[in-house]
């Protein structure tokens, strides 16, 4: 039995393209792998440690192979439970929508909280950075209300940021599922999700 992760990022809901997507292919999923777990982790439910001062100190007492103090120590616990509960899964699905040409400030703060020296990736004066999360697929749902194929690729700074960070954790297998323009007249919104929602079925089949 394999774990799936469900990492939802907008807090639309309802209203949501992404989630109406995650949700088709969590159904999906659940069809094809009955006996997997899924989990759903809701980033605007979820509490995150604060990445402050005895964090940050933390972690560079990781990169120079240094001890913590106490309140070093407490702060870090915290961030490891965090990426345990995030390596714990053999498999992911991560659904979001762009913000203001990124990733909403909740998904931000997750991925600056498991990124982190011994826990996603590693480093090494000769060989430079590795990741540590391999051999797992995630698949990406991503909603923009623009369209940021050709000329308009330049500020999308959504989707390459996603991969971007989880090649660096060391994800190779990635499936990305695109639905935009979300801002377009209802009847193509219509068409572009239902598009979506099949490519996103025929990913969770094969997941």
């Amino acid at each position: 039995m394999a774990k799936l992760l469900y990492i939802e990022s907008s807090p639309r809901k309802s209203r949501s393209k992404s989630i109406q997507v995650a949700n088709a292919f969590l159904e999906s999923y659940k069809a094809a792998h009955p006996d997997d777990e899924v989990v759903t982790m809701d980033l605007w439910e979820k509490q995150l440690p604060e990445f402050d001062g005895y964090t940050i100190d933390a972690k560079y007492q990781v990169l120079h192979g240094q001890g913590f103090d106490a309140d070093q120590a407490k702060a870090w616990q915290a961030i490891v439970d965090v990426c345990d509960e995030f390596k714990s899964a053999d498999k992911y699905l991560i659904s979001l929508p762009m913000w203001n040409f990124g990733i909403p400030y909740k998904l931000k703060h997750y991925i600056d909280v498991i990124a982190q020296p011994g826990q996603t990736f590693s480093f090494d004066p000769e060989k430079g950075y590795s990741g540590l999360v391999t051999g797992k697929p995630a698949a990406v749902i991503y909603a923009r209300g623009g369209s940021y194929g050709g000329d308009g690729s330049g500020m999308d700074h959504q989707k390459p940021y996603v991969e971007q960070m989880l090649g660096f954790f060391g994800f190779t297998d990635i499936h990305p599922v695109v639905i935009e323009p979300t801002l377009a007249a209802p009847d193509d919104v219509s068409a572009t999700v239902a598009a979506a929602i099949e490519q996103a079925k025929s990913v969770a089949s094969s997941l």
